[in-house]
């Protein structure tokens, strides 16, 4: 018995030692592919020596005999860090996911095939000025240039991740950074699924009822719209299933709710305590390891420019040089509609258009995909655009039999300028000269706010679809793609964007929400990413008569809850101190405590609170309760709570009280009823996951930030290394927004926030601070894959200074190019 013993421990030992040798084995391979930040390289593609100065947290301060020497730098410096990232951003715009996760992503590729988004890019590559052109090739020439190094040198395959799938790597093109920014209007875009719930949830709902489930923005109200079903009376009233698949992290067709948001504001001289313009940015995406941003300097003929980049992309998207301050909100611009497009009974490949039947534009499309046979897709477009499976956004519960859906998109068009407004942008030194700038941008549509010394502005950027004033859904809902009145007539001139400069009050900012009254078609939209926000930074901006740079951070990481302030009142009117004295531990009694902790609440969703766990759950539980009854299984795609739907409810606007009511009930239910029985749900539901001691809840263990590596972030042990968590402030609705999951294990998690922060001040320029989600590294071995996150996480920034000897000061190394 001893001497197996001893032979099953010498095996143990071994196992173990074997183990621990492969450990460090893989371990000395990965990191490889950490790159030297001290290191002399000679390379092609510049005209003289480049620096790359790396500050003490790792931003690239890139120095060079000209600017497309610099730009090759950036590239250099993107592919250094991020060179898995940003390979696989172009693998998702060209549609090729497929050849390295099989199956899983075949819908992703399918989707962005038929999209042509890649073919788009590379047709757009002659559009760009002769400027932009240098620059496009110049970066690629940079990020070309390190795949050499990696290639010669072995180092590491260029990133971790490529020990796990396919190394093969092909040379960057000019083509790439616009897919890659293309990319990005499909990760800020919107309208195509609202379009289609409308649709949807028209068929179950009386005009009535689909205004306060689906309300408007507050404002000027809106001309009545058909009923979906009177546009196409051939489909069946009911209220269908939302598709309810797991998003996919690779996907960058955001769920509804998840498009890009952001807030950003500016205060001119004589609103600033300094005498200087300030301007604050902080746009939101869905946060992920490493984050999309990327923080760096370039060194310019025109200048020195410094904020946040993307990596594939050759420009500072949010930041500031000397002269000007930018940055950039998701303006909700309705630049998509869907068009219902009839087939011609006799002859399957044919539609109808005005002037009759015509043959669709067809091409055939061989997707790859790993381990198994290829698949042959055939890509139609009509003359709306291309058209689209009906299994996508669940299209085919609102086409009727004989159609198929297309879908026009100002982003899908072979002459996109949208790089060139950004090079032009870096290097205006003024409002004006910024705002002429914009006039190139095509998509995604954005509202830039802008600062120089002297004044600020608000401008609204991007190709405004030119409808009829006859369309007969407004652009709100699919509408028949072969009537004239329905169909785009081209954009309209830049001078219909909106502009707000020089403003009397001396601030501009926007939060995503409704920026103009205007009717139909120059209306901008009907559909805003705010109604929240906004009314929390209006107070912030107005309680002080001159701002600091410290009052815009202050704003930037506010985490007061507007929504909570607004809707509290109404969902216990009928509820405080109300009820018999109850025992300890019963439902009535656990009900009682927590109405006592939220009366004396001031709405602000502190992570070390449990009020804001309670009001949250208590809301989702509540819209739930209130919006199934008459959706049934379509409730499911209202997974966040809208506060002016359950203020409209709750007011009893338009009658929307009788939402309160169950239908399949005798009684007639009353809010108070709703509200009594959604705050015991939402409780007995805390209760079950984090105990019965309320006092002990706390809003930040379960308002995690989800930072998670898209690929390697599912799997065992590994996701231990590359996943990033951190226990937050904020929520849905705060200025300092959280943006919560809303389905799954933790609806409440943290998934989209704002991954960059930056504020400006022009009274000292050099005063001015940054900071981003994470880390500069893509590498999760590197000390800078996640060093900025907590800094994030606890409202800090970094220096974002333009003094090259700042720079060097504390430099974690200096990368030399030599040209060759």
């Amino acid at each position: 018995m001893a001497r197996i013993f001893i032979w099953l421990l010498r095996l143990f030992v071994g196992l173990a030692v074997l183990a621990g040798l492969a450990a460090a084995v893989l371990a000395w391979m990965a990191s490889r592919s950490i790159p030297d930040y001290s290191a002399r390289h000679v390379v092609s593609g510049i005209s003289g020596p480049v620096e790359i100065v790396r500050d003490n947290h790792n931003v690239p301060h890139i120095f060079g005999a000209g600017d497309p020497d610099v730009f090759f730098g950036l590239g250099f410096a993107h592919a250094q860090d991020r060179l898995w990232q940003m390979t696989m951003l172009r693998r998702t715009a060209q549609g090729r996911l497929s050849e390295l996760f099989g199956r899983r992503t075949l819908k992703i590729d399918e989707l962005m095939r038929r999209l042509d988004l890649y073919r788009l890019a590379q047709a757009s590559v002659e559009a760009q000025d002769a400027a932009t052109s240098a620059a496009l090739e110049s970066y690629a020439a940079g990020v070309n240039a390190w795949l050499t190094r990696v290639n010669a040198e072995a180092l590491g395959r260029g990133a971790p991740e490529f020990f796990l799938f396919s190394n093969q790597i092909a040379p960057w093109q000019p083509a790439d950074s616009l897919a890659v920014l293309k990319l990005m209007a499909v990760r800020l875009s919107t309208h195509l699924e609202e379009e289609v719930l409308r649709a949807r949830v028209g068929l179950a709902l009386s005009p009535e009822r689909l205004r306060d489930i689906l309300p408007d923005a507050p404002g000027d109200g809106v001309a009545a719209l058909p009923e979906y079903a009177a546009l196409f009376p051939g489909l069946e009233r009911q209220a269908s299933a939302a598709g309810t698949a797991p998003a996919d992290p690779l996907d960058p067709f955001p769920r509804r709710g998840f498009a890009g948001a952001s807030n950003a504001w500016a205060a001119a001289p004589g609103r600033s305590a300094a005498g200087g313009t300030l301007l604050a940015n902080d746009p939101h995406l869905g946060l992920s390891a490493p984050t999309i941003w990327y923080l760096a300097r370039l060194e310019l003929t025109s200048g020195g420019v410094i904020g946040g980049s993307i990596p594939g992309v050759p420009l500072i998207l949010t930041g500031r040089s000397a002269a000007l301050g930018w940055g950039m909100t998701s303006s909700y611009l309705d630049d998509q509609d869907l068009f219902i497009e009839k087939l011609n009974p006799d002859r399957r490949d044919e539609y109808l258009t005005p002037d009759g039947y015509t043959p669709f534009t067809t091409r055939k499309s061989l997707i790859e995909v790993k381990d198994e046979a290829p698949i042959t897709i055939t890509l139609r477009w009509t003359e709306n655009g291309p058209v689209l499976p009906p299994g996508q956004y669940d299209l085919g519960k609102v086409t009727p039999a004989g159609h198929i859906a297309s879908l026009g998109w100002t982003m899908l068009t072979p002459d996109d300028t949208s790089m060139t407004a950004g090079i032009r942008l870096m290097k205006s030194g003024s409002v004006p000269e910024a705002i002429e700038a914009g006039s190139l941008h095509v998509a995604p549509s954005l509202n830039v706010t802008l600062a120089d010394h002297e004044s600020v502005a608000l401008q609204l950027i991007g190709a405004m679809p030119e409808r009829l004033p006859g369309h007969q859904s407004l652009g709100r809902l699919p509408a028949p793609g072969w009537k004239t009145q329905n169909r785009w007539q081209g954009t309209l001139p830049y001078a219909v964007n909106p502009r707000f400069a020089r403003p009397a009050g001396g601030i501009v900012g926007n939060t995503n929400n409704k920026i103009i009254d205007r009717s139909f078609p120059l209306h901008v939209s009907y559909d805003w990413g705010d109604t929240q926000r906004i009314q929390r930074w209006r107070r912030l901006m107005q309680n002080r008569e001159v701002h600091t740079r410290e009052s815009f951070i202050e704003a930037q990481l506010d985490t007061v809850s507007f929504t909570a302030r607004a809707l509290l009142p109404l969902m216990a009117r009928d509820l405080w101190y109300s009820g018999e004295p109850a025992p300890k531990g019963t439902p009535e009694r656990q009900r009682q405590d927590a109405l006592r902790l939220l009366a004396d609440w001031n709405g602000e969703m502190n992570e070390h609170l449990p009020e804001p766990l309670i009001f949250a759950a208590w809301l989702r539980t509540l819209q739930d309760r209130l919006a199934r009854d008459e959706l049934g299984p379509l409730a499911d795609a209202f997974t966040h709570p809208d506060p002016i739907f359950v203020e409209r409810v709750f007011r009893d606007v338009e009658g929307a009280a009788v939402w309160c009511d169950v239908i399949q009930s005798t009684q007639e239910e009353t809010c108070a009823d709703v509200s009594r029985l959604a705050l015991d749900e939402a409780l007995l539901w805390l209760a079950e996951r984090y105990g019965p001691a309320i006092e002990s809840w706390r809003w930040g263990d379960v308002h995690v930030a989800r930072h998670d590596h898209a690929v390697l972030g599912e799997l065992p042990l590994l996701r231990w290394f590359v996943n990033i968590r951190q226990s937050t402030s904020g929520g849905d609705n705060t200025l300092q927004r959280g943006l919560t999951a809303g389905s799954g294990d933790n609806p409440f998690a943290n998934v989209h926030a704002g991954g960059y922060r930056g504020v400006y001040d022009f009274a000292d320029p050099d005063s001015s601070v940054f900071v981003t989600a994470t880390g500069q590294s893509g590498h999760f071995l590197s000390r800078h894959y996640d060093d900025l996150g907590e800094l994030w996480r606890r409202g800090e920034y970094i220096p974002m200074s333009l003094d090259p000897a700042l720079a060097r000061a504390a430099a974690v190394g200096i990368t030399r190019l030599e040209p060759r």
